[in-house]
């Protein structure tokens, strides 16, 4: 049994209940006054379906009876008598919601999510208290409707209502393409997603429309066209179109334009770094193409300069290029005139995207390193720098002034116009940063001399191919690289010009003496690159002529003789036949009459003649002379001759660098025999003491990696070594 302390407990609460339903009022009328507000209360808080009567109620009298229960301190448990009964009666709203969404996954119109929108609305205001009731009524009402709404509403509503989201965009950027453009433009569906909450639980949503939008607005109005500037007709169409649209979702409280602005600055500053953002990865991705339509596409460089400053991906830029440059250029099916020219362009263009180079510099290293594998780079750059054919109009802009190389650039802190480095600039970026296209082209290697060297192979063979005795355009290409190059370097080339008018002096002098039909070029053997050896004897009558000049020669220069070279001469000659008994000769046989002793030149001058129909080629290496043409026109066996290139006069530097290398094997040979394996530092410094050793660590190591495989040393811990 209960002790009389609690008897008295539960007494004492149960009065002072009493009293406050009461209100101390006698008997029970306090109470017949409570029974009736809660009544009052629970019958307008009551959801109705929304075919039944609307709620005709007293406001005064509902606001009364509120009060009373207030001052009885039984809200919160005519709260929770009303979200029992909202709990009780949601099935409405799950009804109309099911409706709805079996329609739109049916159909996939954002339409009906509209309609849907709009009926939850009425759901809402059906059963939403007085605002006068309080805040406390109306935030419970609020938080318990909102609930069961996203609890009933399936997956495929974030889907609809994205396309309901991307709908009302479209209404105002391009409105001919929504079908229910009035429906999707009604004033009161934002106002319906702020009052559900679909706003807040949906902002990334709806911001991901306006990207997605903005994606592909950019995407169809700015893919490959590059001659014109995209960026600021992009920002005037956001103005025009979708700044208005962004008033719905971000400033719809708004009661003035300036207040708009300040509510929009934010967002509008997002969408506005994405509208640079996509321009800038569309232009990155294009980039490749872009350079090498410039200069017709310096506009679409200028909008890519100007998204970079606003958007920072220059390194995504760095990698695409550079990814790029591997897969479509730099791989052995590419000619090296096209990687020279691909290059240059480079240069250009992304000196206008950042001027200062540091997007060069590293997009260009893979580049450098590559062509300086390429055994024709030197000889390509050097013929751009001769104006050699095709091959000197891609690389030389005629606009672009002539100017002495520039080596590396020293910063000048003095300067008042000095700027600090890029941050993202690496340590070695100012020692490779020379500010012409030659001076670029020069740097990718460490020496000029390579290039002045193959300066002379070229103008050797381009003097010994004038025919009429017109050397001013070499005289030109000689003084415009004394400008490059300097004075000193071009002093061998100057004596070569110099024997080519020499020449033309000593065989007038020489016709004047004893003529002849004989008109050789005579050069300076010392100051001249390294012309091709050829055992070649002429043949008959040529031998005599060829004896009669020189005799008259070195009566002319008597303390000099002639050296000659009639592999490297033309000869004019026409031929009159059917007045002699002919033979038929083999290749050897020919080989042994006139002294050659490949086999490659030998049949290169046969299929000469065979191609003009002197010669038939009876039999593999089989040749006889024709009296009278065939009447084919296609020599037999002429699709299955093998290909043979024209060799140069002159020995390129690479020619002469491997046999100058082949010399210094015996000094290698040598030190690994005595010494054992020896690093390659080691070995480079000993060569220094070699008799005109003057070829760098690299060129060291491209030779000794060519002898390791032909078998002849080992690499092995860091050290070379001979193969036993």
């Amino acid at each position: 049994m209960a002790s009389a302390a609690l008897r008295n407990q539960v007494a004492t609460k149960w009065q002072d209940a009493f009293n406050r339903l009461n209100r101390g009022q006698p008997g029970i009328s306090g109470l017949m006054g409570f029974s009736e507000a809660w009544s009052v209360a629970s019958e307008f808080l009551y959801p109705k379906d929304l075919g039944d009567p609307p709620k005709d109620f007293n406001v005064q009298h509902v606001k009364a009876a509120f009060d009373v229960l207030i001052q009885c301190r039984t809200l919160p448990m005519l709260l929770e008598n009303f979200v029992e009964t909202m709990r009780q009666r949601q099935y409405l709203i799950t009804r109309d919601v099911e409706a709805f969404m079996a329609e739109y996954e049916n159909s996939n119109d954002p339409g009906i999510i509209a309609k849907l929108t709009l009926r939850l609305c009425e759901w809402y205001a059906a059963w939403a208290p007085l605002v006068e009731l309080g805040q406390t009524i109306s935030a419970a009402y609020v938080a318990h409707f909102q609930t069961h709404v996203f609890s009933v509403l399936p997956p495929t509503f974030a889907g609809g209502f994205k396309a309901l989201i991307s709908a009302t965009l479209a209404a105002f950027t391009d409105p001919e393409s929504v079908p229910d453009a009035a429906l999707v433009q009604d004033p009161n569906l934002w106002q319906c997603f702020e009052t559900l909450g679909l706003t807040e639980r949906y902002e990334a949503l709806i911001s991901s429309v306006c990207y997605e939008h903005i994606e592909n607005h950019v995407t169809g109005m700015c893919a490959g066209k590059w001659d014109e500037q995209m960026l600021s007709k992009l920002r005037e169409w956001m103005a025009d179109k979708v700044v208005p649209w962004m008033l719905l979702p971000y400033a719809r409280g708004a009661k003035t334009a300036e207040e708009a602005r300040a509510m929009l600055q934010g967002v509008g500053s997002r969408f506005d770094f994405h509208v640079c953002k996509t321009l800038c990865d569309l232009r990155t991705k294009e980039l490749f193409d872009i350079i090498i339509d410039y200069p017709e596409s310096a506009a679409a460089l200028q909008d890519l300069k100007e998204c970079l400053q606003r958007v920072d991906q220059r390194s995504q830029l760095v990698q695409s290029l550079r990814k790029a440059n591997k897969r479509r250029l730099l791989h052995p099916g590419a000619d090296t005139k096209d990687i020279l020219t691909q290059y240059v362009s480079i240069i250009r263009c992304l000196r206008i995207v950042d001027p200062p180079g540091v997007l060069l510099y590293k997009v260009a290293e893979p580049i450098r390193r590559y062509l300086r594998e390429r055994p024709d780079t030197i000889r390509c750059i050097v013929a751009s720098l001769v104006g050699d054919g095709e091959s000197g109009d891609s690389l030389v802009d005629d606009n672009e002034p002539i100017q002495p190389l520039q080596g590396p650039q020293v910063d000048d802190y003095m300067d008042p116009n000095w700027d600090p480095e890029p941050i993202d600039a690496g340590p070695d970026f100012r020692a490779n940063k020379p500010s012409d296209v030659i001076s670029t082209l020069v740097s990718i290697y460490d020496s000029k001399d390579l290039f002045v060297k193959e300066l002379q192979v070229l103008l050797a063979q381009r003097l010994l191919a004038v025919a009429d005795g017109n050397y001013d355009n070499e005289r030109r290409n000689i003084e415009i690289l004394k400008i490059r190059f300097g004075e000193g370097p071009l002093q061998v080339c100057e004596v070569m010009l110099k024997d080519m008018t020499d020449s033309r002096r000593i065989d007038q002098h020489v016709q004047q003496q004893n003529p002849s039909i004989l008109h050789p070029t005579i050069i300076s053997r010392h100051f001249w690159p390294s012309l091709q050896s050829s055992k070649l004897t002429m043949p008959g009558q040529f031998k005599k002529i060829q004896d009669i000049y020189a005799k008259e020669y070195t009566a002319f220069k008597p303390d000099k003789r002639l050296r000659w070279l009639p592999h490297l001469g033309t000869v004019q000659l026409k031929l009159e036949l059917q007045d002699r008994t002919l033979n038929t000769w083999t290749l050897d046989e020919l080989m042994s009459r006139v002294g050659l002793t490949e086999r490659t030149a030998s049949l290169k001058a046969l299929f000469a003649w065979v191609d003009r129909g002197v010669l038939h080629e009876e039999s593999s290496e089989n040749f006889r002379l024709l009296e009278q043409a065939e009447a084919s026109t296609v020599p037999r066996g002429a699709a299955h001759r093998p290909i043979i290139e024209d060799e140069p006069m002159a020995s390129t530097v690479a020619q002469e660098q491997a046999a100058q290398m082949r010399v210094y094997w015996r000094f290698i040979e040598g030190m690994l025999t005595n010494l054992g394996q020896l690093p390659i530092e080691r070995i480079q410094s000993m060569l220094k003491f070699a008799p005109g050793y003057d070829q760098t660590q690299e060129q060291l190591a491209a030779f000794l990696e060519a002898a390791q495989r032909e078998g002849l040393v080992t690499f092995s811990q860091g050290c070379w070594k001979l193969h036993r």
